[in-house]
């Protein structure tokens, strides 16, 4: 049976198990063997990262082509005007892509949220709003880069959600297994042919090989 992690990632935390010296990985927080991170989220971002030992469902939750929405929360410099808000919405041109179109909203600071260590730094003449954004893409750094767009500066970033898991009762550090994973998802693994194997089955042929 497939099994799926749902992280708490802090902030500084690279998403990876590979040890890199003066930084904390993965394995500061999940003592599980053969699981890997389904997806990637930013050193510098916080909040949900889901960890399977099972291949392919770690393609088909981190492949953007299966169009998971993933929802974040920025805290951002400045007060969203609604053209802004409009801009963020529409296909936004970012230079190298186009995104597509998503969902934005202006919305008060989550509730419970965690202080961030280190703390943020702000600007004291300038106010900040936090702005929840889903969209169903994920380009290198491209909720900071959509808000930096549009002259809103992206302070701090916290993914809030991917597909059906959320974060909610996780504090920063903390995992759980998943309570059950969606038969549509796994309906969708079998309908496309998925059989990706996990990254410890490469590993073994690769060995086997040489």
């Amino acid at each position: 049976m497939s099994r799926l992690i749902l992280l708490n990632k802090p902030y500084g935390v690279l998403t990876q198990f590979s040890p890199v010296e003066k930084r904390q990985t993965l394995k500061d927080y999940v003592p599980v063997p053969g699981v890997y991170a389904a997806g990637r989220l930013d050193a510098d971002s916080e909040g949900l990262l889901l960890l399977t030992d099972d291949g392919a469902l770690q393609a088909r939750i981190a492949d953007p082509r299966f169009k998971l929405d993933k929802t974040y929360w920025a805290q951002v410099e400045g007060v969203p005007a609604s053209e802004q808000l409009l801009r963020l919405q529409a296909p936004l041109d970012l230079g190298d892509f186009v995104t597509q179109p998503c969902h934005a909203m202006q919305i008060d600071e989550p509730e419970n949220l965690w202080p961030r260590d280190p703390p943020v730094r702000f600007r004291l003449s300038v106010p900040t709003s936090w702005i929840q954004l889903t969209i169903r893409e994920g380009k290198n750094r491209q909720v900071r880069r959509m808000t930096a767009k549009v002259g809103l500066p992206t302070l701090r970033l916290i993914r809030a959600r991917i597909g059906p898991w959320t974060l909610e009762g996780l504090s920063p550090g903390e995992w759980r297994d998943a309570d059950e994973i969606p038969a549509a998802l796994l309906q969708a693994i079998e309908r496309t042919g998925m059989r990706l194997p996990g990254r410890r089955s490469v590993e073994r042929r690769r060995r086997v090989r040489a």
